[in-house]
């Protein structure tokens, strides 16, 4: 199994990634909403702008603080795990 660094040493299975989006569209942010008040929604910003998006096959939602550039570099293998900015 494959685990990607998104970001302050937090991990996520690259297989159960089924998008990686930005925050600032209207309809991510209701997704961010209804993940919350369903409990779905771990952010992973460690008190950080939201920067990415990423939706599991599980219905979860996670928010990262790197770009979601960064994080498809990642989980392409394009780069390291590497340290956090």
């Amino acid at each position: 199994m494959k685990f990607i660094n998104v970001g302050y040493g937090n991990l996520v299975a690259a297989e159960r990634i089924v998008l990686v989006a930005g925050p600032d569209s209207a309809p991510i942010r209701r997704l961010i909403q209804d993940a919350k008040d369903d409990g779905r929604a771990v952010d992973l910003t460690c008190g950080r702008k939201i920067r990415a998006v990423i939706v599991t096959d599980t219905e979860h939602v996670i928010m990262s603080a790197l770009p979601g550039e960064k994080l498809a570099a990642r989980a392409s293998g394009e780069e390291a795990g590497g340290a956090d900015e």
